[in-house]
């Protein structure tokens, strides 16, 4: 007995079990803190089952963290419908340093806190404030956050925390998380996994818990059932009788190890008195852990406050300023011991002891727990409560409180609308399948006329929102011949989706066209006097599919004018900027479509849009490598991945596909896409696989591939004649049908592409006609052509089509036999196309050279590729003058990650200071 009492002492240290064995996992959280010490910040999830020991490796991640802050939050399974709660426990102690953020972080964090009104926050500008607290925290003292039970934050906190971890760079943060499992939030974080203990260590886990020997079978029984958790060696004995531990009578091993520890919970919970138990109960109801809430509460049921005393003495809670039980499964077993008759009974006494005044999202949720039935005044306090979730940024949360509010629905009508209001929450949330769940349950009731448009309404947009499927167009036309007679506003915004819509789904949409659409939006909506600048983009756009381009320019011109003039908002810019984008491209007028798309990409970054942001910054980084800016192009791909990644948000690789093909690049770009194409093919993405097929019409003709040039060409401008990418490709379709031997193509595409040149009347239109022209014209027609392209294209910003234009002039004059005059032009053409990094064509101009017997060689690479693409794009801000904060936000990470790139750029190029950065690189900007 001796030698059984002394093993129990080295074990059992301060009051509770030292950590036994575990050195793989000691070894792995000890390289975090060594990382973070080092200024590099670091992330881990501690992933493992109910009670295998992920709080005691956190805690013993605690203890050797000397000299560290350590900031910690616990989560709890009852206050997941309580937007940002665990975020602000975890930051509590930091919000002094909220003043100092950049201004639309603080307004992002503050509104989801609380702490003051403003619009909804975008939940990734609250995971930028954090990030931003957090860097600026540890640069006074290394930073250690702890997060245990990850998987019950609330949905808010958790995906700020999940993109936080991943945006540590150089910031002296260790962000370590304890989870039963990696959910979404989590998903690629570096994970270490903890299983149960080998057999040794945990019969040492065993002994330290047991009162005495027991029986050897006994012991080797339960170390068998626990297969190593040491929660359950720790109270699995608690739950056996005495003849049980000296004989193993009795022991089942059938029940899973959380259904075995919590038999042990509740067999210790009924050992306690009556009123310690009820004080429990009272206290695992509310989710804060509020003391004295609950003490309070337990005044209105008649629990006396020394009831604690027992809890404390059993081990199973402590009672400070907050109320913490032994073990997440502890909260959750009391809870689930209360009965249904007692449960409203102990939340109406949280209500009670809360008052009227504070915290209304938790008074107005305690509220619906107890009621016993229907019960309209509390379905409006949860109505408002989700309003109040929603405007603070907690989608997650608001559509809890409106499920809650629709069960507690008296009327029908009102029930029907908060169903409404949940599924449109839930679509905005992301949570597809929960609001197409809610819309079936609405239509299961009577539902009048704008009710059921509405319910069409939300279908078009979960089906447009949920992968921009080919069913989309259809729900959306529906709704909007419905909403038509009840609201035309809302009529024409639902035209307008419907329109939009098509365009993506392109040739496959399914029970509908886009000249369906265009035809029922004229022929349904009524113009008003005045217009408003919606009903004029909807004008515009339909009238250009409905009646041609050269009627529709006068209308598409006015919305050009508009989009790029000083009379459109922030807000119209956000909701009908990316409609007014298809004016500028059907006339052909890239200065205007760059222009719009720059200032829509700027109010997007100020307004925090981070859900349209992805793909305006494709389309700009497309466009802008269009016109031969490549650098500033692979700096927006920077960006556009930076989004991407912070949010999840995933579209097709605009700026990539136009890079790979305007420079060149077979090896990546052929694959990248092809891939690109047959994935868009698979999931009914009609434009964006008619961009992929674009590009490879131009990468393939630069190749001098002309025969896949004309196959690629040829599918994309049967996409959506007329539009977008269909539209674009039909130059490439002119040069490739040409070069294969097939002029009557040739003329066809030309036929169509002239339509919208001719209406749009721009330099860079009618430039790409002349040369089209050109290409199918012989003798002196050939050349006045070529030459009146030239000029056309030489007022324009678009030094790629340029360069080719020479290309092209150049080798019909070695076919002509005009040999100096070709290699003029051939000279130039390469020597343009080698300044702008156009590899193919380049080397196609070369290979005509030389064959005319120039002594051509390819122009050597820039060295200025040294710097990586995130570090090009730090530098040509910090040059601009960007502050390090304001390329933080940009890139949605730290400021000292900014400056941490900016030494790697330093050293790279030479340099010594940020004023040496603009010089540096201005030779890189080709």
């Amino acid at each position: 007995m001796t030698e059984w009492n002394d093993r129990r002492r080295l074990l059992v240290r301060g009051g509770r079990t030292a950590l036994i064995g575990r050195q793989a996992e000691r070894d792995n959280l000890g390289g975090l803190i060594a990382a973070v010490r080092s200024g590099q910040g670091r992330a881990l999830v501690v992933r493992g089952e109910a009670g295998v020991g992920k709080t005691a490796l956190l805690e013993h991640l605690v203890e050797t963290a000397s000299g560290f802050q350590t900031l910690r939050v616990v989560g709890v399974q009852s206050e997941m419908e309580l937007a940002f709660a665990g975020l602000h426990q975890l930051c509590v102690s930091l919000l002094g340093g909220v003043d100092a953020l950049p201004p639309p972080q603080r307004s992002a964090l503050r509104t989801a806190f609380g702490l003051s009104e403003g619009p909804p926050p975008d939940r990734f500008l609250v995971g930028l404030a954090v990030l931003s607290l957090l860097s600026e925290a540890a640069g006074d003292r290394h930073l250690l956050c702890v997060v245990d039970d990850q998987h019950w934050l609330d949905e808010a906190s958790a995906q700020a925390l999940g993109f936080v971890a991943r945006r540590l760079a150089a910031d002296s943060v260790g962000l370590v998380f304890g989870t039963r499992m990696s959910g979404p939030e989590l998903e690629g974080l570096p994970e270490l996994p903890v299983v149960g203990l080998p057999d040794i260590e945990a019969r040492q886990l065993l002994d330290a818990t047991l009162p005495g020997p027991v029986d050897e079978r006994v012991r080797n029984q339960i170390v068998a059932e626990s297969r190593g958790n040491p929660l359950a060696l720790l109270e699995l004995p608690h739950s056996l009788t005495p003849e049980e531990m000296a004989g193993g009578f009795g022991l089942a091993s059938a029940s899973t190890v959380p259904e075995r520890i919590e038999k042990s919970f509740g067999r210790q919970l009924r050992g306690l008195p009556a009123d310690t138990r009820r004080l429990l109960q009272l206290a695992a109801s509310d989710p804060l852990g509020d003391a004295p809430l609950t003490f309070r509460a337990a005044a209105y049921v008649g629990i006396p406050q020394q009831a604690a005393a027992a809890a404390v003495k059993a081990g199973l809670a402590d009672f400070g300023v907050r109320i913490r039980f032994r073990h997440p499964l502890l909260r959750s077993t009391v809870y689930r011991s209360i009965s249904a008759d007692d449960r409203p009974v102990l939340h109406d006494a949280l209500v009670r002891a809360m008052g009227s005044a504070a915290d209304p999202e938790r008074r107005a949720w305690h509220r619906a727990q107890a009621a016993d039935g229907p019960d309209e005044e509390i379905a409006m306090e949860l109505e408002r409560s989700a309003d109040h979730a929603r405007a603070r940024g907690g989608l997650a949360a608001a559509a809890a409180f409106w499920h809650k509010a629709v069960l507690l629905s008296e009327n029908p009508v009102q029930r029907a609308d908060r169903i409404l209001s949940a599924a449109q929450t839930n679509l905005e949330a992301g949570a597809f399948k929960t609001a197409l769940g809610l819309l079936a349950n609405a239509e299961a009731g009577p539902l009048d006329e704008i009710r059921s448009a509405r319910v069409d309404l939300l279908r078009g947009h979960i089906s447009f929102a949920s992968g921009m499927g080919p069913e989309a167009p259809r729900l959306l036309l529906n709704a909007a011949r419905r909403l038509q007679p009840l609201d035309r506003d809302l009529a024409r915004d639902t035209f307008l989706t419907a329109w939009m819509a098509a365009v993506f789904s392109a040739g496959r949409t399914v029970g509908t066209d886009l000249a369906e659409i265009s035809r029922s939006a004229r022929e349904m909506l009524e113009p008003t006097d005045p217009a408003t600048t919606a009903d004029q983009v909807l004008d515009a756009l339909t009238l250009l599919v409905t009646d041609g381009p050269a009627v529709a320019a006068p209308s598409l011109r006015a919305v050009n004018d508009a989009f790029t003039g000083p009379g459109i908002g922030p807000a119209e810019e956000l909701a009908l900027g990316w409609f007014a984008q298809g004016a500028a491209s059907a006339l052909f007028d890239l200065r205007a479509w760059r222009e719009m798309l720059v200032r829509q990409v700027q109010v997007a970054r100020e307004a925090g849009a981070l859900d349209r942001l992805p793909i305006l910054l494709g389309s700009l980084g497309a466009v802008t490598a269009w016109q031969g800016d490549f650098a500033t192009a692979a700096g927006l791909l920077v960006e556009s991945d930076a989004v991407c990644q912070a949010t999840g948000t995933q579209i097709a690789p605009f700026i990539a596909m136009m890079l790979a093909a305007q420079q060149g690049d077979p090896d990546e770009g052929l694959p990248l896409i092809e891939a690109v194409a047959e994935q868009c093919r698979a999931v009914g993405q009609g434009v964006a696989e008619a961009w992929a097929n674009w590009n490879g019409a131009i990468l393939n003709n630069g190749l001098g591939r002309h025969d896949r040039a004309f196959e690629l060409a040829t599918a994309a401008a049967q996409e959506s004649p007329g539009m977008y990418p269909s539209l674009f490709t039909l130059s490439e379709l002119v040069e490739a049908a040409v070069r294969i031997g097939a002029p009557e193509a040739a003329h066809a595409a030309l036929t169509t592409l002239a339509r919208s040149t001719q209406a749009g009347a721009t330099d860079f239109g009618l430039g790409l006609e002349d040369r089209c022209r050109a290409l199918l014209a012989s003798g002196p027609d050939a050349e006045h052509l070529y030459l009146r392209a030239l000029e056309r294209m030489g007022r324009t910003e678009t030094r790629t089509e340029l360069a080719r234009t020479h290309l092209l002039y150049g080798e019909w004059l070695s076919r002509e036999g005009r040999r100096i005059d070709a290699r003029t032009q051939l000279r130039v053409a390469q020597g343009l196309m080698s300044t702008l990094g156009m590899a193919a064509f380049a080397e196609r101009a070369r290979r005509e050279l030389l064959a005319l017997g120039d002594r051509a060689r390819p122009r050597p690479k820039p060295a200025a590729d040294v710097l990586t693409g995130q570090e090009a794009l730090i530098a040509r801000l910090a040059a601009d003058g960007r502050t390090n904060p304001e390329i933080a936000a940009q890139l949605f990470i730290s400021a000292r990650t900014v400056e941490w790139h900016l030494h790697k750029v330093y050293m790279k190029l030479g340099i010594n200071s940020r004023r040496e950065v603009a010089s540096a690189i201005a030779g890189q900007r080709t």
